[in-house]
């Protein structure tokens, strides 16, 4: 399941939502040259990524702000981008520009401590934006949990745009990385499930204090757990390419003939 869209269309311009989207690809397209030569791409990594136990023996701090503008492939940019790009502008629109700036970097370095408490004696690299945009989704849920989400559902060749709302897709992605969390073992799988959980929880407890600002249930109530703004509809547009229909011709028997066929 990919969440593609949200119906509910901010109040004000995403701009530092957009500007860490474009810092995040430009980052990422400046390193690439280096994904051709890996012992360059190990040595980069190893200056700005972060590694448990470098953090434990108190070296590399700035690291949990440096990794998460790192990416280690197409997919891992593409998909991150993608979530921030739905969850992010709803938030940005709550919390303000700087606010949302600083809660989305607070998320992003409790999510790397998370994943350093979770394998302190790890000496790989902990790359990806994937734990601050964890965070803006564990805020997204606690202010907006009915808020409309469409996902693009995939099994085989069975493919589906479907309108969910927001406490499913992302009560399942939260509940899919607690249990990959726990059945992974230390130091494998390439994925950092701790650093998306404790990403998630710090978004929420973060944002409990805006939700309560804002009256609690009551900020539910007034927008049906939804973003405070009219919502978009979407609907599949019609292709302009005319339908042709097909022809029903009689086939006539033509009577075969001696020796060799006519060219």
């Amino acid at each position: 399941m990919f969440p593609i869209r949200d119906h509910n269309p901010p109040g004000r311009l995403p701009v530092v939502n957009y500007a860490l989207i474009a810092a995040n690809v430009a980052i990422f397209l400046a390193t690439l040259p280096l994904f051709g030569d890996p012992r360059a791409l190990m040595s980069f990594y190893a200056g700005y990524a972060v590694i448990p136990a470098r953090i434990l023996q108190g070296d590399g701090a700035y690291t949990l702000l440096t990794s998460m503008f790192l990416h280690g492939g197409w997919m891992h940019i593409i998909g991150n981008m993608l979530f921030l790009h739905v969850f992010g502008d709803n938030l940005e629109d709550q919390l303000g520009h700087l606010g949302y700036l600083g809660f989305y970097l607070a998320c992003g370095v409790a999510a790397g401590l998370a994943q350093v408490a979770a394998d302190p004696g790890s000496t790989l690299p902990l790359v990806g934006a994937s734990g601050a945009i964890a965070g803006v989704m564990g805020g997204y849920l606690l202010l907006f949990p009915k808020a409309r989400i469409d996902i693009l559902f995939i099994i085989i060749v069975f493919i589906r745009i479907i309108p969910v709302p927001a406490w499913f897709v992302l009560g399942f992605w939260f509940v899919l990385q607690l249990f990959n969390g726990l059945a992974a073992t230390a130091g494998t799988g390439g994925v950092a499930y701790w650093a998306h959980a404790g990403g998630f929880v710090i978004g929420a407890v973060l944002m409990l204090p805006v939700f309560l600002a804002r009256g609690g249930p009551r900020f539910w109530d007034r927008a049906g757990g939804r973003p405070p703004h009219p919502q978009a509809s979407y609907r599949m547009a019609r292709t302009a390419i005319p339908a042709v229909r097909a022809r029903t011709r009689s086939l006539t028997r033509i009577p075969a003939t001696k020796g060799r066929p006519r060219k």
